[in-house]
C-alpha cells in the first residue's frame, strides 16, 4: 500500500489549518466551510416549521451531507496534528488537538448527528467553527486577539465581576428590608430578590416583580443608576484592551524595521530556551527582553508568556 508523499500531506495542512489570505485554496476551503456550517445551521432552524413538514427528508439529507464534510475535515485534522504541533510527537500532537478549543468544538458538532439529537446546545456550537474563516495565521489570529486581550485584562475583569455580584446582592438585601412588609410574597427573603436585582442591575426590568413602598422605588432608581455605571465596567476595561493591542500592532509595523530600530540590543533565537517563560529565562539568563519576534509578529514580552521554538529575542544584558 502506497503512503502519502509529506509533501501531500503538508500541503493538505496548509490548506485546513493555516487559512492563508494569499493561498487560493485555503481561502477557498475556508469560504466552503463556512457556508457548510450556514447550510447546517438553517437546516436546523427550518426543521422547526410545521409547514415545511414536506422537506423534512431534505433537510435530513443536507444534514448528512454536511456532517460528513465535518467528518472529513475533522479527520485531516487529527491526521495533520503534528504539523500544527510540531515541537511535540504524534501520539502527543494528536491528544493536544483532541483536546484544544477546536478538537473539542469539532467533536461536539459532529456527535449529536449520531447520539445527542436532542442537544440543539452543541449543534449550535458549528457556528463557532466560523471563527476560522478570520485566521490570519496559525499562529495569530482574530480570534486569539479575543482571548489574549481577555487575558491581560483577566483581573480587572474579575473585579469588575466582583463589584457587579456585590451590588446585586446588597441591591437584594436592601430591597427586602423595605419591601417585605408590603409585599411577602413578591419579596418572600433574600434570596427571592436576587431576580429583581438582577433584572434591575443589568437595566432589564421586567416588571414582574417591582417596589410599591416610596423608600423602596428611591432605592429602586439608585440601584439602576449603580447598575449602568456598574455594567459599563467590564465593557470599557475590554475596550481599552483591544485599543492597547492593536495600538502595540501598530507599533510594531513589521519585523524587519523592529529589528533595524533595535541597534542597541542583542537579537538572538531562543529554541534553547524554548518551553520557558519570560520571567524564567529573564532570571536564570540575567538579561532584560525588550521584544519577542514570532513569525511575522513582534509580540510584548510580558512575564507569562511561553517562549517557542524558532522565536527571535530581542535583549539587553544586566
Amino acid at each position: 500500500m502506497r503512503t502519502i508523499p509529506e509533501k501531500t500531506r503538508k500541503r493538505i495542512f496548509e490548506i485546513i489549518q493555516i487559512g492563508n489570505k494569499g493561498d487560493f485554496l485555503s481561502r477557498f476551503f475556508d469560504i466552503f466551510i463556512v457556508l457548510v456550517i450556514i447550510c447546517n445551521i438553517s437546516v436546523l432552524f427550518l426543521e422547526t416549521f410545521s409547514s415545511l413538514e414536506a422537506y423534512r427528508n431534505l433537510f435530513r439529507v443536507i444534514e448528512a451531507v454536511t456532517v460528513f464534510i465535518f467528518c472529513v475535515e475533522y479527520i485531516l485534522r487529527i491526521w495533520t496534528a503534528d504539523l500544527l504541533y510540531p515541537e511535540k510527537s504524534r501520539g502527543k500532537a494528536i491528544l493536544q488537538f483532541l483536546f484544544s478549543f477546536d478538537g473539542i468544538v469539532d467533536l461536539l458538532t459532529i456527535l449529536p448527528f449520531f447520539f445527542l439529537t436532542g442537544f440543539v446546545v452543541f449543534r449550535i456550537l458549528r457556528v463557532a467553527r466560523i471563527f476560522h474563516l478570520f485566521r490570519i495565521n496559525a499562529q495569530y489570529d482574530s480570534f486569539h486577539v479575543i482571548t489574549s486581550v481577555l487575558y491581560e485584562k483577566k483581573n480587572a475583569i474579575l473585579s469588575s465581576v466582583f463589584i457587579i455580584l456585590v451590588l446585586i446582592l446588597g441591591a437584594s438585601l436592601c430591597m427586602y428590608s423595605v419591601e417585605h412588609t408590603a409585599q411577602p410574597e413578591a419579596y418572600d427573603n433574600a434570596l427571592s430578590c436576587i431576580w429583581w436585582s438582577v433584572s434591575t442591575v443589568f437595566t432589564v426590568g421586567y416588571g414582574d416583580i417591582y417596589p410599591v413602598t416610596i423608600l423602596g422605588r428611591v432605592m429602586a432608581v439608585v440601584i439602576t443608576f449603580l447598575g449602568v455605571g456598574a455594567v459599563a465596567i467590564p465593557t470599557g476595561i475590554i475596550s481599552a484592551g483591544f485599543v492597547e493591542h492593536y495600538t502595540r500592532l501598530q507599533r510594531g509595523t513589521t519585523v524587519e524595521e523592529f529589528k533595524r530600530s533595535t541597534v542597541s540590543a542583542l537579537v538572538d533565537e531562543a529554541s534553547s530556551m524554548a518551553g520557558c517563560s519570560i520571567r524564567q529565562t529573564e532570571v536564570e539568563q540575567h538579561i532584560c527582553i525588550t521584544a519577542l519576534i514570532r513569525g511575522e509578529l513582534v509580540v510584548v514580552p510580558e512575564d507569562e508568556i511561553v517562549i517557542r521554538p524558532g522565536d527571535i529575542l530581542v535583549y539587553l544584558h544586566l
